[in-house]
């Protein structure tokens, strides 16, 4: 099978397919005719440090959308030939970048009829991200008021969606050029950061949604009324923000996404519910990987990028 891989660490140019061999699913785990590949920060992240993956070669991506080719020992939720999305094994590799992937099929759902695959891959690291944030961390309840930063990007459009379905009073911040879109995906408010100091306009909030990180951690603080929270999004090293946070009588801390059936079952309700919906910006052919993440690395993309591996 084709697969992208790369034998040192560096820009998007060291991203290369290669031929490799097929997978196979070990007990509990699926084999999965991938049909389109979604691309995230981690990816780009990955493939110049090596991250958490150690040394080259280092096979990249997570998002995956596709059907199910074979099944291993075990398995009951899935067959061969049903429409699964997903992200396996994050933080572990998984080798998303491929034309085959094997997964824990617990780490699958089924994709939602609604949307196609390369709209279901654009889901799953983003969309968990921002559904462990909002509902498992935060526990948003109705009325709250939540602001979410970079409301336009990956992550921040899913979230301004999840939370709104769960009741949410939802502020984001965005340039002004993409207020439309966010006001669109159903945020009450929009702030444009470039000319105003999100934390002087906005207050008496609950829960912030932190993806860009550096000082918009602390500055997010002043937003917050007693008890509120910012999930952080960006860095462990913003740790330090939970003392700053104790300090004030308010909560704040770094949180990684997981692998979560439960939870990519409650992305695609939302789907299902017409609550949710990926803003796709861009999408490649597999073998222009290369040009994804140099888009990507440019932080101006509106919503995802993915990449197509079967026309």
């Amino acid at each position: 099978m084709r697969a992208v891989s790369q034998d040192s660490l560096g820009g998007p140019e060291v991203l290369k397919v290669v031929e490799v061999d097929r997978p196979e699913p070990g007990i509990s785990e699926v084999l999965v005719r991938v049909h389109a590949a979604g691309v995230n920060p981690t990816d780009w992240w990955h493939r110049a440090t090596g991250g958490l993956l150690g040394d080259t070669p280092v096979r990249l991506g997570w998002d995956v959308s596709g059907v199910v080719e074979e099944v291993g020992l075990g398995v009951t939720m899935f067959a061969p030939g049903d429409e699964v999305f997903g992200m396996p094994r994050l933080p572990r590799p998984a080798g998303a970048y491929a034309e085959y992937v094997t997964s824990p099929a617990r780490h699958l759902a089924r994709k939602p009829a609604a949307l196609s695959h390369v709209e279901a891959a654009a889901l799953p690291v983003a969309a968990l991200t921002a559904y462990q944030s909002l509902v498992d961390t935060a526990r948003v309840r109705p009325g709250q008021r939540v602001l979410v930063h970079a409301a336009a990007g990956g992550v921040g459009h899913l979230a301004v969606q999840i939370a709104k379905a769960h009741g949410a009073y939802v502020i984001g911040t965005a340039r002004a050029a993409k207020h439309a879109f966010v006001r669109g995906l159903g945020a009450d408010e929009v702030v444009d950061y470039t000319h105003v100091d999100f934390a002087s306009a906005v207050s008496d909030i609950d829960i912030v949604i932190d993806t860009i990180g550096g000082d918009y951690g602390p500055r997010s603080l002043r937003t917050l009324r007693p008890g509120g929270i910012v999930v952080s999004l960006t860095s462990p090293a913003e740790a330090y923000l939970a003392a700053e946070a104790r300090e004030r009588g308010l909560r704040a801390g770094f949180t990684i996404v997981e692998p979560d059936h439960a939870g990519m079952k409650a992305v695609a309700a939302l789907v299902e519910a017409g609550q949710l919906r990926p803003e796709v910006d861009v999408v490649l052919p597999f073998d222009q990987v290369a040009r994804a993440h140099e888009i990507g690395e440019t932080g101006r993309t509106t919503g995802k990028i993915v990449l197509a591996v079967v026309g």
